[in-house]
């Protein structure tokens, strides 16, 4: 009977190094396949049983992680998925920026509302049905463009007051791709505030909010891009494909390859302005770019001597903290130096402006 007692526990394990050029679709500007081989690499993370935790032990590399380091706390384990489905998305998103800037795009961005990115069971927001990946647009009728506009809405109610938000319903679906409804309204009633609670740093909020909804919050933004970006990355959650994603959207609007025709392989997060993030598993991702047969693998700096303690003779570890420290590395193996295909437009305008 024991072996099937869930524990609280998980294993990473190896996953798959995947070619992403087939992934990636851009329509709307010139694209060029140079038939380069750039992989992402994920991991399998798994939830464990007693009997499943015995057996593990007796593997190779396998990491062993409570839940209490993937989730926030008092988040409950049912929001994993769907938070590592929004963190994909956002990777998206900000791959397409780095990307797109790195070309010479200068885009335009319009902040859209407060996304949610964690509910902690046994607050309003959860006892509203509040979900992850939602999108707060109004409070009390007030427009919310921003965490801090919501943030700052909040702040003269007392806890116990009823509100009303207007919320975007997510919808994520079963391969991890998420949509999101028109506005509908949820009411909750507001609770005191967490005495630990931190200030917000938000102007014209003086300390923190008396009232509390029981949200981790980051900002919506949408962007005027130059051309249709698609990815797809059906049941990948997690950030750690945001480098991979940028190098590809690169090379496949430049004029030549930007890896020579080396086999490569990419981990890490990226942000807006190009830097690289540390991520988890690179000691497990490591063994599946061996097993693809990979060349080089490009990791955050933080990550090198991991990624070089689990790295068979025939992988090169190449440790970057920026994109652009990224294109140089592949330009001293022989790949070229990013230049469109189309001429890049100076500015911008967001289609809702």
């Amino acid at each position: 009977m024991t072996r099937h007692w869930t524990l609280n526990e998980y294993a990473i394990t190896p996953g798959n190094a995947t070619p992403i050029e087939p992934l990636v679709h851009v329509s709307g500007l010139t694209t060029e396949s140079h038939h380069d081989t750039i992989m992402l690499t994920d991991v399998y993370l798994e939830q464990l049983t007693a009997w499943r935790y015995f057996t593990l032990h007796f593997q190779s590399h396998v990491q062993f992680v409570s839940a209490s380091q993937l989730l926030d706390p008092g988040v409950p384990a049912s929001e994993l998925a769907a938070q590592g489905y929004l963190e994909m998305s956002d990777s998206k998103q900000d791959a397409e920026v780095s990307a797109f800037s790195s070309l010479g795009w200068r885009l335009k961005s319009t902040p859209v509302g407060a996304l949610v990115t964690a509910v902690p069971a046994g607050t309003p927001a959860s006892d509203a049905k509040i979900k992850v990946a939602d999108r707060i647009v109004s409070f009390d009728g007030s427009s919310v463009r921003t965490t801090c506009d919501l943030t700052r809405d909040l702040h003269p109610v007392s806890p116990r007051s009823t509100v009303h938000l207007g919320v975007d319903k997510a919808h994520i679906s079963a391969k991890g791709v998420i949509t999101w409804a028109q506005e509908t309204t949820v009411t909750l009633q507001t609770a005191a505030s967490p005495r630990a609670l931190a200030s917000s740093g938000c102007a014209g909020v003086s300390g923190s909010n008396s009232s509390w909804l029981g949200l981790g919050l980051e900002g919506a933004t949408s962007y005027a891009f130059p051309a249709k970006v698609s990815i797809n990355t059906n049941d990948i959650g997690g950030p750690s494909a945001g480098l991979a994603m940028t190098l590809c959207i690169i090379d496949q609007l430049s004029r030549h390859s930007i890896t020579g025709g080396a086999k490569i392989a990419a981990t890490g997060t990226i942000d807006q302005l190009g830097n690289v993030g540390d991520v988890g598993g690179v000691a497990e991702k490591t063994v599946a770019v061996q097993r693809a047969g990979a060349k080089y693998f490009i990791v955050p700096e933080v990550e090198v001597a991991t990624a070089k303690a689990n790295a068979a003779p025939g992988l090169t570890v190449i440790g970057v903290n920026t994109l652009s420290q990224a294109l140089r590395a592949l330009r001293s193996i022989g790949g070229a130096k990013p230049v469109p295909l189309s001429a890049a437009k100076p500015f911008l305008k967001d289609p809702k402006s």
